[in-house]
């Protein structure tokens, strides 16, 4: 038995969660999300909790079991408080712009500054040039915008400039020494 998928997920107040046989829509304060999952896994409601459980012991039913579970657990939590994911840029004459939340500059070192259009129900604001926040409901979509983000400048090991995760180690490198 999966460790995760057995364990239940609890509904906050505020949030309402609606079954209709493989499709879920979860609707609280921030927004509403919904997600058609898979076959082979069951989603079960009695009262504030939700259990999933899966429908034989096959291999597939097995991989899904603890997957779904997670799934509706990021969708209950999305809608109840949010995901964000932060960044840092560090480098000389690097920062970031944000431009209505909808769309973010960066100037890190290219000669034209990189201009990205942020997906629907995301949302980025800068605080300090160097600081990115990405925020939203959808912790797939934040989670793979802020690695966009990342992947335009990624850390270099030998100065450690570029665009980082907030807390994220740089192994640095020595670099070469001159000839004696």
């Amino acid at each position: 038995m999966s460790r995760i998928g057995k364990r239940p997920i609890s509904i906050p107040d505020k949030v309402t969660v609606t079954l209709n046989g493989s499709q879920i829509t979860v609707k609280g304060p921030k927004g509403t999300l919904a997600r058609t999952l898979p076959d082979k896994v069951i989603l079960e409601q009695e009262g504030n909790t939700i259990n999933v459980v899966r429908q034989d012991e096959s291999r597939t039913a097995r991989e899904r079991h603890g997957l779904c579970r997670t799934l509706v657990s990021n969708m209950v939590e999305g809608v109840s408080k949010g995901f964000e994911k932060r960044l840092e840029i560090q480098g000389v004459g690097y920062r970031a712009q944000a431009q209505g939340g909808s769309k973010i500059i960066l100037n890190v070192g290219y000669s034209k500054p990189v201009e990205m259009p942020m997906p629907e129900g995301v949302q980025v604001t800068v605080e300090n040039n160097t600081q990115v926040i990405v925020s939203g409901i959808n912790k797939e979509e934040v989670g793979n915008t802020a690695a966009k983000i990342r992947d335009v400048r990624p850390p270099e090991p030998y100065k450690g400039k570029g665009i980082r995760y907030q807390g994220e180690f740089v192994r640095r490198k020595a670099g070469k020494t001159g000839k004696k």
